[in-house]
């Protein structure tokens, strides 16, 4: 049975599941679909139109499918789709799309730690553990199981590959290969992503074939279209290797050196 405090404000046109807690002085907005077992804490503003899967918890305060913060946008209805099973702490603030076609879309399973703030068409993934104060500008991509460190800004378009671990209080303006970690402003590669590989169950035989990738790029001297040439000549590439080299064949604003 889903519970709405009295203080509460739901707009009778908000599709609630079942088994939701909508706590005091929260506000959910017309064209909000919400699934089950949903929990909006305290003061947790919901617009629309926003869907929102199952098994969420959104904290004191957090803000959620408001407009874009885009100047050219002209106020028509846009999106925001959300998955399952993510945690939204206090003060979060995540934006609609500023076009319909490509909805602001986040994944299932993440952890967005208090004041993270994700803009307009961002397509973030699941598994992501995002910390206090991450700022993600408009049309950012991540992939799946990559962590953030606090106070981290990242610019508009960039691309974050999968497993990729990226230090605090960083600048990111290019794209971020998979299974990397890095840190600085500007941000600076590393190494591999070696322990946080171990720890998701890469074997030890999965994790040198990536290195043996990430050498040609990081350590031969070689520049990003020499290495590509290199890399394409390894006889069976791995999965892991296609997953690094697809990203770099895929990069438009150029990787992180």
């Amino acid at each position: 049975m889903t519970k709405i405090h009295p203080t509460a404000i739901v707009n009778p046109k908000a599709q609630i599941g079942k088994n939701c807690i909508i706590g005091q002085f929260c506000i959910v907005h017309e064209n909000v679909k919400m699934g089950d077992n949903n929990e909006l804490v305290s003061s947790v503003v919901i617009d629309g139109p926003t869907t929102i899967g199952n098994g969420n918890k959104f904290f004191h305060s957090a803000v959620i499918g408001t407009d874009c913060q885009d100047l050219k946008y002209n106020g028509e209805p846009t999106q925001l789709i959300i998955g399952n099973n993510n945690t939204f702490r206090e003060f979060c603030t995540i934006n609609r799309s500023a076009t319909m076609v490509e909805p602001t879309q986040i994944g299932d399973n993440c952890l967005f730690m208090a004041y993270s703030h994700v803009a307009h068409n961002c397509i973030l993934g699941s598994n992501l553990i995002i910390a206090n104060a991450v700022n993600f500008a408009g049309h950012i991509h991540v992939h799946d199981n990559v962590i953030i460190g606090g106070m981290v800004a990242l610019h508009q378009f960039v691309k974050i590959g999968t497993y990729a671990f990226i230090g605090g209080k960083s600048g990111i303006k290019k794209d971020i290969p998979p299974y990397t970690r890095g840190e600085g402003f500007p941000y600076k590669v590393m190494g591999l992503n070696s322990v946080g590989l171990q720890r998701r169950g890469f074997t030890n035989e999965s994790i040198k074939s990536i290195k043996d990738v990430y050498k040609l790029f990081y350590k031969s001297g070689l520049n990003t279209s020499q290495a590509m040439e290199k890399a394409l000549a390894i006889p069976d590439l791995t999965k892991e290797q296609k997953v690094f080299l697809d990203f770099v064949k895929d990069s438009d604003r150029g990787i992180t050196k």
